[in-house]
């Protein structure tokens, strides 16, 4: 069996964002004229994405090559668009059986979709093995690197210490720029542990670099409560609240952002202050 070509051009998206389109022309080079054609066909088919159309070109492309996990992997993401996700994961692990570049793809959707924690963690585990020790990347969606969606399953997991750890060591990486919720989910989990200067350095921090989230006024004010710094704590919980009536809070397209919050939250502790 050959090496599943790994040529694409990076494109970031909902789909194939972590790999993109296939170099087609590399098939020809080999002189392989049956996976040529049917790699022209499928990139035919993902002008149309999900219609009965571009599925039935990604389809054909497949059958005609066996080996090319472009197809097999665009004809995949419909189906998790519309919520099923057995048939999206029957194929999506074709995909990366011939391709272990998915999976990061494929981790980062059991973790934002399906709350597959374990199974997040073994994808993400098993491509840096791939790697071999080399960094993994980011999301399909682009907000987080893939190491921090790791450390978030650990977290969800109740391993707050090693979600800790492994933030940490991501964070300290001297060629890494911090992500938009980084220091958010550290505040947090430090927050969780007790670890109330730490907690405010991280939430001041997220605050430093990215101040537009409501949430990050919240946690901070529940930890000037554990502190008894009342006044410190009722000017944050209402800053969160003019942010959160702004509409800057955590939200995503599909699925609930771990550590977001809602009003009633924020007005709940403001009621308590009284």
């Amino acid at each position: 069996m050959r090496t599943p070509l790994i040529l694409f051009t990076f494109v970031m998206g909902f789909s194939s964002a972590a790999l993109g389109q296939p170099n087609c022309n590399v098939y020809l080079y080999q002189g392989d004229t049956t996976c040529y054609e049917a790699c022209k066909l499928a990139v035919r088919g993902g002008g149309r994405q999900g219609s009965q159309w571009s599925q039935e070109k990604f389809a054909a492309a497949f059958e005609q090559c066996p080996q090319l996990d472009y197809a097999i992997f665009e004809q995949a993401v419909p189906y998790l668009k519309r919520g099923d996700m057995v048939t999206w994961k029957k194929m999506i692990d074709q995909a990366v059986a011939i391709n272990p570049m998915h999976l990061g793809y494929r981790g980062w959707c059991r973790f934002q979709f399906a709350r597959d924690y374990d199974g997040c963690i073994a994808d993400l585990t098993a491509l840096e093995e791939y790697y071999q020790g080399g960094d993994i990347g980011y999301s399909v969606n682009g907000s987080y690197h893939l190491k921090v969606a790791m450390a978030l399953c650990y977290k969800m997991k109740g391993n707050r210490p090693k979600a800790i750890a492994l933030i940490e060591a991501q964070l300290a990486k001297k060629d890494y720029s911090p992500m938009a919720n980084d220091y958010l989910h550290l505040g947090v989990m430090y927050l969780e542990q007790g670890q109330y200067t730490k907690a405010t350095t991280a939430l001041e921090k997220s605050i430093e670099l990215n101040d537009f989230l409501a949430e990050n006024y919240y946690y901070l004010g529940l930890v000037y409560k554990a502190r008894n710094q009342r006044q410190a704590y009722q000017d944050t919980m209402r800053t969160a609240l003019a942010y959160y009536a702004q509409g800057k809070h955590l939200y995503d397209d599909y699925s609930h952002p771990i550590d977001r919050i809602y009003r009633a939250q924020i007005e709940e502790e403001l009621a308590s202050f009284q």
